[in-house]
């Protein structure tokens, strides 16, 4: 009943929280001759707060419509490529006139983004989308809000995230050929179950793999997240917090982990620091800064749009994450789409560099474990392995805000590069070594290099551009990637990337 109590109470917030923001435009509006009666200003901070605490929040859109690429302008276009029952693959497709600068994004490479299910949309990684089109091409996880999802479309669990994660890759390589995978906290787990299947399998890997701020190890430097889970059975969270979408959605009936509780966790982790960030947007609209008020709005209109998760999905995380720790113990079981079970192996691993990134404050995904990826990939060279944590970033500041754009991302920038490079000259090395062979043995010679090629390269990773980078687990030198072919002067009209 939780959840339908919940959902009768917005309802009935809804007209008063639209009365405030009526009543806060009328004191603030210049021509309204309430505007000028004293402690206008006042009254209208009070109610435009009033508005902003008792509204809904929709999921925002990742409004990236344009950016500059060293003086060239960039037009974004943002596209479903691949719609799933739980799942859309976005594909931030980039359109210049600027030959020079088309020629060099067509030979970019391919990245994707896997955006964490553990409350918040997607677009909570729009800084980290808008700095990764300067120098990739971008596909994102965008996961659907399980209310919305009908019943008719099945349960979702934590294998079919796993199972969505391999087929995303597969759609990338047989496009580009190759690609890199990037996870954001929670997906963290899933994408290296997802790359561990697939090398167990044969098949062709990610030429990178970069982890930031994920429970790899949940054990390590347990947080109150952490704690949370440990110190409850999962029947209790089954009791506690799993409730049936009310009838006012499409998924109405559907078992769901309400976006609304995980929103009211995420609040009481920090309640003080809300308290005064609300208080502080009132005195800045008291003062007219409406720069600050407006970074406020913005802020929050992202923080308080939460979605359901599937009751599945949820507790089987619980479980296998937080719980059991099945991947570092090696126990962990995925259901393949055909219904058969597949042992998690992450030391099948080869051939795909590996970076892990995590933030000194974190108090979600705590110190180590992230990092714990590289004691499960031993099958991973170490001049392919990196680890970087940050100085002074919390968990949001390792992907988000002005540490990420000058302190992490030239790092995550100048990794994938050094493994495209890598990849680059080991095709190029097995080519040459095929034109040099006896005639009588190049079809012997093409079957050895493909598959031979993407384990036997040498890696390349960058060394680290930022002095607030603390720790790493290699630092081997950087090579240069083969320059790409000049794009035709006849395509250059509206091509895209």
């Amino acid at each position: 009943m939780l959840y339908q109590i919940y959902d009768a109470q917005r309802a009935l917030m809804e007209p008063f929280a639209e009365f405030a923001q009526a009543t806060a435009k009328l004191y603030a509006t210049p021509t309204s001759p309430l505007s000028t009666t004293p402690l206008a200003q006042r009254m209208a901070a009070g109610y435009e707060l009033l508005y902003r605490l008792g509204k809904d929040y929709e999921k925002p859109s990742f409004g990236i419509q344009t950016l500059e690429i060293e003086g060239a302008e960039i037009v974004i276009n943002e596209r479903v490529v691949t719609d799933k029952p739980f799942c859309e693959l976005r594909h931030f497709k980039r359109f210049t006139d600027n030959e020079a600068t088309l020629s060099e994004m067509a030979s970019q490479p391919v990245v994707l983004i896997v955006a964490p299910l553990s409350g918040h949309y997607a677009t909570l990684l729009r800084d980290t989308v808008k700095s990764m089109l300067k120098s990739h091409k971008v596909f994102v996880t965008d996961w659907r809000n399980a209310r919305l999802v009908p019943l008719e479309e099945g349960e979702f669990h934590l294998s079919d995230y796993v199972n969505y994660i391999q087929e995303f890759i597969r759609d990338l390589q047989a496009q580009y050929g190759d690609c890199h995978v990037m996870s954001v906290c929670q997906p963290t787990v899933p994408v290296l179950a997802a790359v561990s299947l697939m090398a167990t399998r044969g098949e062709q890997l990610p030429l990178s793999m970069t982890m930031m701020g994920g429970p790899i190890d949940a054990r390590r430097s347990p947080t109150a997240v952490n704690t949370l889970a440990t110190d409850r059975n999962l029947a209790w969270f089954e009791n506690n917090v799993i409730y049936p979408v009310p009838t006012t959605f499409a998924g109405a009936g559907r078992r769901v982990y309400p976006g609304f509780l995980q929103h009211t966790g995420f609040v009481a982790m920090n309640p003080d620091r809300h308290a005064q960030s609300h208080y502080d947007y009132f005195k800045q609209l008291m003062k007219g800064d409406d720069a600050s008020a407006e970074a406020h709005r913005k802020f929050y209109n992202e923080y308080n749009a939460v979605l359901d998760m599937d009751a599945d999905y949820y507790l089987e995380t619980i479980d296998v994450v937080f719980q059991q720790f099945k991947l570092v113990e090696g126990t962990w079981d995925v259901t393949n789409p055909q219904g058969k079970l597949e042992r998690v192996r992450p030391a099948d691993i080869k051939g795909c560099a590996l970076l892990t990134i995590e933030g000194e404050l974190d108090d979600i995904s705590g110190s180590g474990q992230t990092e714990a990826a590289h004691g499960l990939c031993s099958g991973i060279a170490a001049n392919k392995r990196r680890h970087i944590e940050v100085e002074g970033a919390g968990h949001y500041g390792i992907f988000s805000g002005s540490r990420w754009r000058n302190v992490v991302y030239p790092e995550v920038e100048a990794f994938i590069k050094s493994a495209q490079s890598s990849h680059v000259v080991a095709g190029n090395s097995a080519k040459q070594q095929m034109a040099n062979a006896p005639k009588h043995d190049v079809a012997n010679q093409t079957k050895t290099s493909k598959s031979a090629a993407p384990n036997t390269s040498k890696a390349m990773a960058t060394k680290p551009t930022s002095k607030a980078i603390t720790k790493q687990v290699a630092k081997p030198v950087v090579k240069p990637a083969t320059p790409p072919a000049a794009a035709s002067k006849a395509a250059t009209r509206k091509r895209a990337t």
